[in-house]
């Protein structure tokens, strides 16, 4: 790990902290002046994780210092610590890019837990730059992925607004990197912030940053994500989660480009790049009053739709191998060679959670897979039964005459079929595809047409409210399905009842019931009878 230099000419201060970080297993540099550290940065390949600086030193102050390692290394993050008296100027050290600043005489640890966050913020970008650098941006042949290139390109010279819609997983954040890197603002930070991983009550001081004292526990002001992200870009991931409330502080930001911290009364600019993802249904968030539709439009300038996985199937086997490489390469082991017909079995499942999913496989197989060569029997236990949406199964489906299956596009097949082995006869097992209510006695039914999407999302909770043992699973389903049908319905005739009735083909008598048994007359304004 890189050393944390301590820059302070008083040599208690250097001892504490130099003793407390020790204890916390996380080496030290000292310096007692700011000159000594420009010479150590000049002369050394060694770069600090982080620096720790006071302000009022001989040789030089910790500001001119901060200004100065900013412009050669403007990622690695500061800590200015200054006494009271300094207040005012450790304040101005923000609009030079400190982390942050602690005030003295200082806890001890509080400074550590300040220290340690600064690192783990430097281990994340540290991380995501490597990613950026050893890793080729996007990987794909599949028409789908070659049209999102084609987007991608044709935006690179563009700071407009990007709206990023596509299912989790399928790699929204790699595509805003993207189009950052190759925009005009490539030489300026990302920053990227998931809306719906941040607590409501503290979102907004995460976007917009706050000052001392602006709440309970601001002991320091902060800069927001909108300061951090100046002169380059912001992503916002899950926007479609955003408190109703923020979303009014976030389009004037977007309208004029000026927000105030929060408990702040003057006026800050950002000049930043807004690029936005959802995997929700932004235009029925509007319908359903759960986003503003001026917002929406103010994001929604350039929409880009990622294809979720199983649209570019074609990429799996590119994809598969370049995530072994890649996990080899971070676990420091021989990458991991896959056989053609485990390769097939991958290829058959659709990977509801998509590349990241596929991600995650790929590591685990690098560490569990037991030979240098993966086989289907070394695949992960959720490839047991493939489904269309690749749900997860205790043990294979059988037929009656024992028949190993597995689940392709919602049909049940035999696993030596698909995968390409043969059966314990040692004869290639060309038997023909089963289906659950198929006749099984040697007659034939019409198959069912392949399961969609919210078939097999319903199936998948169905198992797993059954394993866990839940009861009147039946029941609990059935009002979910309506609800969300009546919910739908509603939002389309704008709440009126007995046309929505009409389109979904039940009575009047029957809506109006059902709208009060499932308790939607207290979350839907609805028009009055007809």
């Amino acid at each position: 790990m890189k050393p944390i230099w301590i820059v302070d000419d008083d040599q208690s201060i250097r001892f504490v902290l130099e003793k407390a970080l020790l204890r916390e297993q996380l080496p030290t540099r000292s310096f007692s002046n700011a000159r000594d550290v420009l010479a150590a940065l000049a002369s050394d390949d060694e770069v600090p994780q982080i620096l720790v600086s006071d302000i009022r030193m001989p040789g030089g102050s910790g500001l001119d210092l901060l200004d100065k390692v900013k412009a050669k290394h403007p990622g690695l993050p500061v800590i200015i610590m200054t006494a009271f008296s300094d207040l005012d100027s450790a304040v101005s050290a923000f609009q030079g890019g400190a982390f942050e600043y602690l005030p003295k005489p200082f806890d001890l640890p509080k400074a550590i837990e300040l220290i340690r966050r600064a690192v783990q913020e430097a281990q994340r970008e540290e991380f995501a730059e490597e990613r950026m650098a050893d890793t080729p941006e996007m990987l794909g042949q599949a028409p789908a992925m070659q049209d999102v290139f084609r987007a991608i390109g044709r935006l690179s010279q563009s700071n407009v607004t990007v709206m990023i819609t596509g299912e989790s997983g399928s790699g929204k954040e790699l595509v805003a990197r993207a189009l950052h890197k190759h925009s005009p603002r490539a030489s300026g930070p990302f920053v990227a912030i998931n809306t719906a991983a941040i607590p409501k009550e503290l979102l907004e001081s995460e976007l917009f940053g706050h000052e001392r004292g602006a709440f309970t526990g601001a002991q320091a002001q902060r800069r927001g994500r909108f300061e951090q992200a100046d002169e380059g870009t912001l992503f916002l991931d899950e926007i479609g989660d955003m408190p109703f409330e923020l979303q009014t502080r976030l389009l004037r930001v977007l309208s004029d480009g000026h927000f105030y911290r929060v408990g702040g009364h003057s006026a800050i600019k950002a000049n930043v790049r807004v690029i936005a993802a959802t995997h929700q249904d932004l235009e029925l968030r509007v319908q359903q009053g759960a986003f503003r539709e001026d917002l929406f439009h103010r994001l929604n300038v350039i929409r880009l739709r990622l294809p979720a996985l199983r649209e570019r199937r074609e990429d799996i086997p590119m994809l598969t191998r370049h995530f072994l490489q890649h996990s080899a390469k971070q676990l420091g082991v021989e990458p991991k060679r896959i056989a053609d017909s485990a390769l097939a079995a991958i290829e058959n499942f659709a990977f509801p959670g998509n590349v990241r999913q596929l991600e995650n496989v790929c590591h685990w197989l690098t560490v569990m897979a037991p030979a240098q060569v993966i086989e289907p029997k070394d695949l992960p236990p959720e490839f047991g039964v493939f489904k269309h949406q690749g749900a997860a199964q205790g043990v294979p489906e059988s037929a009656p005459d024992g028949t190993a299956l597995v689940r392709v596009n919602g049909y049940a097949e035999p696993f030596a079929q698909v995968t390409g082995l043969p059966s314990e006869s040692g004869a290639m097992n060309t038997a023909s595809m089963v289906w659950p209510g198929a006749d099984m006695q040697g007659g034939t039914s019409a198959a069912p047409p392949p399961l969609t999407g919210w078939e097999v999302e319903l199936e998948d909770e169905a198992l797993t409210l059954l394993r866990s043992g839940q009861v009147e699973v039946w029941d609990l389903l059935t009002r979910r399905f309506e609800a969300r049908m009546i919910q739908a319905a509603l939002t389309n005739t704008r709440g009126r009842r007995i046309e929505a009735a009409t389109k979904l083909g039940i009575g009047r008598n029957t809506i109006t019931r059902k709208i009060q048994e499932l308790g939607l007359d207290k979350k839907l304004a609805l028009s009055p009878e007809e």
